[in-house]
């Protein structure tokens, strides 16, 4: 079966709420819903799925952004996942490649991302590294709240 990468759509929403929780984010259908009605109209985020058949098999989320440090704009990768199941045939590759063509799209020069600093992340690194990216920082957290 062809695996299509589109922009999510509401229809997505239940199979996303599995995807956020094998990205180590888990969430309700509610919540989830919050969060895209917020970020679906606004115009410096993208949100792009990897279907095949009626099955959500990836999602990445993403967001454009000014830099201080040099000209132009980038792309931040904030999310990115495939289905547990799905790995290793070439859906992340196809997924990544359409997040790198909106970034083109948009004027960006440059694409980010964070991936934490744990063992089960080390493949994801791996994927990333293949990819073209290079691991050049350690990203730090602070809640606030």
């Amino acid at each position: 079966m062809a695996i299509e990468i589109r922009t999510v759509m509401p229809i997505d929403y239940k199979q996303l709420v599995d995807l956020m929780k094998d990205l180590g984010y888990p969430t309700t259908f509610e919540k989830l819903i919050e969060r895209f009605d917020i970020i679906k109209n606004h115009e410096d985020y993208k949100a792009l799925v990897a279907i095949e058949g009626n099955n959500v098999i990836g999602f990445a989320g993403m967001c454009k952004a000014l830099a201080f440090e040099f000209d132009g704009i980038y792309v931040r990768l904030l999310a990115f996942v495939v289905k547990s199941n799905q790995r290793e045939k070439g859906v992340g590759k196809m997924l990544l490649n359409a997040c790198e063509q909106w970034a083109i799209e948009i004027g960006a020069k440059t694409i980010t991302l964070n991936s934490g600093n744990r063992k089960e992340r080390e493949v994801a690194h791996s994927f990333y590294k293949r990819n073209g990216f290079e691991g050049k920082s350690t990203g730090f957290i602070k809640k606030l709240i």
